[in-house]
């Protein structure tokens, strides 16, 4: 049970917060005013939470001691009694309405001394947001405050996206807006804010803090993932990975997530280490299917992971391998021919390769066996040409069996 609190102590708690909240300001103290401004990362219960509850008049005490900052002030205090109730719906619509006065005023001021004051206020609007959905959602309500908050952060957005040493924030605010529209499945409206980050004179990307640029790459990366862009989607997960804090893991293992698929659709095969290292075992039997041309063992691994990889958004990526398992399997056929008959190692016959497929037990008849080959043929894979009438492959006998080199199927 919580301590008595009594009306002069809360009155004075509250009072000690509002000048710490002015001071800061008045003093250009952005660190300050950045702890100030953190809501949802209180506990329940805080000497101001307290007091808060203890003393209900508290908006009318802000409002009195500071009216110029009331529009500010009064919903901050609110919002951190609301969340401090867990009415996080409630916090949310009262911190939009401290978010709105804070940004009007950070218009106003020339430095960029808030900057980081204004980033905790953007991960506070996504996190509140993201509280309230879940709580409307489980009372029956329209969970739509997670979109709002996409709304105020293009304002944000705005406000720093314009010549001058406020638009360095400009990324931090950008990847809040990605968070927010893959959690709301609206991908497809990240594309003007990265025309706006890409193309815009304003910015110079490499100006930017690196911990930005590296969640910036990192969403880029999936979005080039879904678009099926292998070959950018390559550099932007590597450009995150190798300029991610080492220490982080579970940071690493986010971006490897999806740079393992992308690699492997380029034919770059990871080594089992670094999946064991990071946690990424459902690529294992997937990478094993794909040095032993084991069609079964890749289907068996999508089967197996499927709410996982469809979740992740790669299980299309994965699927496609099957190209890749082919080229191998028939690679290892004719590595066996080669050993048996050096003669006729490059004519492969098409119903050698549905004796394999059935050992596998995958069911083919010679005629979806030569469509295959024809895909395998038409995409580079096999360098050769069918004799159509006894149904064999004639591989060429100077490299038939290319090599991806980074580039995708």
């Amino acid at each position: 049970m919580a301590a008595y609190l009594s009306m002069g102590e809360a009155h004075r708690r509250i009072g000690d917060y509002l000048s710490r909240v002015v001071n800061a300001i008045s003093s250009s103290d952005g660190a300050a005013l950045a702890s100030l401004v953190a809501v949802s990362s209180a506990p329940g219960s805080t000497p101001l939470s307290d007091a808060l509850a203890t003393f209900p008049d508290f908006p009318r005490l802000a409002g009195d001691r500071y009216p110029h900052l009331a529009d500010f002030l009064v919903p901050l205090l609110r919002s951190i009694h609301s969340h401090s109730l867990q009415r996080f719906a409630d916090a949310y619509s009262s911190f939009e309405k401290a978010a709105s006065a804070f940004l009007q005023e950070f218009r106003n001021w020339e430095t960029p001394w808030a900057l980081e004051a204004m980033h905790t206020v953007a991960l506070e609007i996504r996190l509140l947001a993201e509280k309230a959905d879940r709580e409307l959602a489980m009372t029956g309500k329209n969970p739509d405050k997670l979109q709002a908050a996409g709304s105020f952060l293009m304002k944000v957005f705005g406000a720093l996206a314009v010549k001058g040493p406020k638009r360095i924030g400009a990324l931090y605010v950008t990847c809040q807006l990605f968070k927010i529209y893959f959690r709301l499945g609206t991908v497809n409206l990240c594309r003007s804010v990265i025309r706006s980050i890409e193309t815009a004179r304003n910015f110079d990307f490499e100006d930017f803090p690196v911990k930005d640029k590296v969640t910036y790459m990192y969403y880029t990366g999936r979005l080039e993932v879904f678009n099926e862009n292998f070959l950018v989607a390559d550099q932007k997960l590597t450009y995150a990975l190798m300029h991610c804090n080492p220490q982080s893991e579970s940071n690493l293992r986010r971006i490897l997530k999806f740079l393992v698929p992308v690699k492997l659709s380029i034919g770059v095969l990871p080594k089992r280490t670094l999946l064991e290292r990071y946690n990424l075992l459902e690529y294992a039997d997937v990478v094993t299917s794909l040095r032993r041309g084991d069609l079964r063992l890749l289907r068996q691994a999508l089967d197996r992971h499927e709410d996982q990889f469809l979740k992740s958004g790669v299980y299309l990526v994965l699927e496609k391998l099957e190209l890749q398992v082919y080229q191998r399997l028939v690679k290892k056929i004719h590595i066996i021919q080669r050993q048996k008959e050096p003669a006729k190692a490059h004519q492969i016959k098409l119903d050698v390769v549905v004796k394999a497929l059935k050992w596998l037990e995958i069911d083919m008849d010679v005629d979806e066996v030569e469509c295959i080959m024809a895909c395998l043929i038409y995409k580079n894979l096999i360098k050769g040409y069918f004799a159509h009438k006894s149904k064999v492959l004639v591989l060429s006998k100077q490299d038939p069996f290319p090599k991806l080199n980074g580039k995708p199927v």
